[in-house]
């Protein structure tokens, strides 16, 4: 087992907690209603709870696992995100390139400060991009 493939198991393990968290997290907030007018404290919490846990997994995702992936494949590959993800759609570790760039956009816009009319665009985004991110469990278990 080369370097990177020890590093890809690490990934993986930090990938598949930080998944669990998420999934929680997207079973609470299902439940939760969406408009201003019922953030409470505690549902704000919850909202922002799991848009947190969204960021992280979609960061160890992206940052960390899929670039490793790619370089047990390819030592010197080097690249942007968008290569990154290009590359990881022709090996069939993701569906679409194109989404989860969106998802990495959604990532950094969720990461950063938005206005309380913004919360509720932002979490439905969150709500509808988070089923795509929990189905990558699937295929790094099977590679792990």
């Amino acid at each position: 087992m080369d370097k990177y493939e020890k590093i890809l198991t690490l990934r993986g393990r930090q990938l598949n907690k930080a998944l669990d968290r998420l999934a929680y997290s997207y079973e609470k907030v299902k439940k939760l209603p969406l408009t201003i007018e019922a953030f409470d404290d505690e549902t704000l919490e919850t909202w922002e709870s799991f848009s947190a846990r969204f960021s992280r997994a979609s960061d160890i995702f992206l940052s960390q696992y899929l670039r490793t992936y790619i370089l047990t494949t390819d030592k010197g590959f080097q690249g942007t995100m968008r290569d990154f993800l290009n590359v990881a759609e022709k090996l069939g570790l993701i569906d679409d390139a194109r989404a989860w760039m969106h998802i990495r956009e959604l990532r950094n816009i969720a990461a950063h400060e938005y206005t309380e009319e913004d919360l509720v665009a932002v979490f439905k985004r969150l709500l509808l991009e988070c089923p795509r991110l929990l189905s990558i469990k699937e295929k790094i278990n099977a590679i792990n």
